[in-house]
């Protein structure tokens, strides 16, 4: 962000120009969600320009009526933060010395500290932010809350916790990992007309990381299909899933991959699971393995061909009494999505076997734990970065690796990453993931059947993990938070689609 500004600036517009504009915006929002009169507004104002532009909100509100106090605990500011100080001074808005002062404001504004922040921060700068976290006050952050890493979402020391961020021109990475979320509340861009020349020649053709964003999910998704099609021509996924003792992983699984769309549907699953599968899912393949003393799949059936299916999902619910068959499809070259305990088998291996000699692309899909035991050298990365930490796993493995979070980020060994910025917490429930993988399995292999040409597995990934959050967050919607098991997620797939915006009329 800092080179795009550079740009801008050297380009000829003016650094009091852009604050004007930038502050103009953020005052238009402020006064829109919470309008005079009555309001007391509290400004936090920091040494840089994130403190030039709270200080131009300040003044523009106190113009519109509102109340407003200032509290500025640095001595040094630079120099167009410092003249916009002086100004309010000069106006007569209150300045006050101690933060206790701002309490009875109504709303406070965060500007102490923008993108780049490096070192913790300590001393009475600490005590305060603790203080005003304490006050339970709507808090609108400029930028990012003061005591973020800009790239990490790390909490340098302490931070504010705001109850809304306006992030300004571009999207800030630490907003959209995980440890940021607690401290980001609702976030909001505040798009200030960046010229699109001046972030290209910054970021060339595209960013390594991205947002999932609806539109982009959409168009990925299989919607739309020729008049003269059939079955056979809408793909054929394989689920290798269930065990006696996790039957129903074997089931939501195939709910996912029913809601996918996929063409045709076969899944594997012990003996003992057959009737139960056929029974909920009539228009699926269901072929009962040979199965061991614990209940696991035992070996496939001789006459099941791996080759014959466009796309395979294996894991959920296996156990680790699956081991045979889980090293047998991966020693075939077809499309895989390997989660649950297929990722445990591999971890159990000591290290993680290269998938780099496949011919056929492979998809993982682990939770943190899982990640912990797939990755062991990247534990100390995942704990402070989800992003680097799926490039660093999907460099060393050749795969596309899916970390499961509050965030979802999934990389492939390219170095690109794709975060999904908007996820609910009903989704923790067990189970969820297993509706994931059906329905990225049953994605894949409809992209891989198409005679047109098919995105990249990073966006087929992408386009389903964007589903999947949609239907928990209309879930929870209508549910509320304690009614998003994993059956009703598998349920609300499809109306998430039509929920979705922009559709237009991509929905026939």
């Amino acid at each position: 962000m800092r080179q795009i500004e550079a740009r801008i600036f050297s380009g000829g517009m003016p650094v009091a120009a852009l604050m004007e504009k930038v502050a103009g915006l953020i005052t238009h929002w402020i006064t829109a969600h919470y309008p005079h009169p009555n309001q007391h507004v509290g400004v936090l104002v920091g040494p840089g320009h994130n403190g030039g532009d709270a200080l131009v909100v300040a003044r523009e509100l106190y113009f519109r009526g509102y109340t407003v106090a200032i509290y500025c605990p640095f001595a040094n500011l630079k120099d167009l933060t410092a003249q916009h100080y002086a100004y309010c001074k000069s106006l007569s808005i209150p300045l006050v010395e101690d933060v206790a002062s701002l309490r009875s404001c109504t709303v406070l504004v965060d500007g102490l500290f923008g993108f780049g922040l490096e070192r913790s921060l300590t001393g009475d700068i600490a005590a305060a932010i603790d203080q005003i976290n304490q006050w339970s006050r709507p808090i609108i952050s400029i930028d990012l809350p003061s005591g973020l890493h800009t790239n990490t979402g790390a909490v340098l020391g302490t931070a504010i916790r705001a109850t809304h961020t306006l992030c300004l021109g571009l999207w800030k990475q630490g907003l959209l990992q995980d440890q940021a979320l607690d401290y980001a509340g609702r976030v909001e861009l505040i798009d200030f007309d960046i010229p699109l020349a001046d972030i290209r020649a910054v970021l060339e053709h595209s960013p390594a990381v991205q947002r999932i964003t609806p539109e982009g999910a959409i168009a990925r998704l299989p919607l739309t299909r020729p008049a003269a099609t059939h079955k056979y021509k809408m793909g054929h996924v394989l689920l290798i899933c269930g065990s006696r003792q996790y039957a129903g992983g074997a089931l939501l699984t195939g709910l996912g991959a029913r809601a996918s769309g996929v063409g045709m549907l076969s899944i594997a699953v012990p003996q003992s699971l057959k009737a139960i599968l056929t029974a909920q899912l009539p228009e699926a393949l269901v072929m009962g393995c040979p199965e061991s003393e614990t209940g696991a799949i035992a070996e496939l059936p001789p006459e099941l061909d791996l080759s014959a299916y466009d796309a395979i999902a294996c894991g959920p619910g296996l156990t680790k009494g699956a081991r045979a068959v889980v090293h047998q499809v991966l020693n075939q070259n077809q499309a895989i999505v390997l989660d649950a305990d297929g990722l445990n088998i591999l971890a159990n291996q000591g290290t993680l076997p290269t998938l780099q000699s496949r011919q056929a692309p492979i998809v993982i899909t682990p939770h943190m734990g899982e990640f912990k035991r797939l990755f062991p050298d990247l534990v100390a990365t995942a704990m402070s970065c989800h992003v680097t930490a799926v490039q660093s796993a999907a460099g060393q493995s050749g795969a596309v690796v899916l970390l499961k979070g509050a965030r979802v980020a999934i990389a492939d060994a390219s170095g690109s990453v794709w975060i999904n910025p908007d996820s609910t917490a009903a989704l923790a429930r067990g189970g969820s993931g297993d509706v994931l993988t059906g329905l990225l399995g049953g994605l894949w292999a409809q992209a891989i059947a198409s005679p047109e040409p098919s995105p990249s597995i990073l966006d087929i990934v992408a386009a389903g993990v964007w589903w999947h959050a949609q239907a928990g967050i209309l879930a929870m919607q209508e549910r509320t938070i304690l009614g998003v098991d994993a059956y009703t997620l598998s349920q609300y797939l499809i109306p998430a689609l039509h929920h979705a915006q922009p559709l237009g009329a991509t929905l026939q």
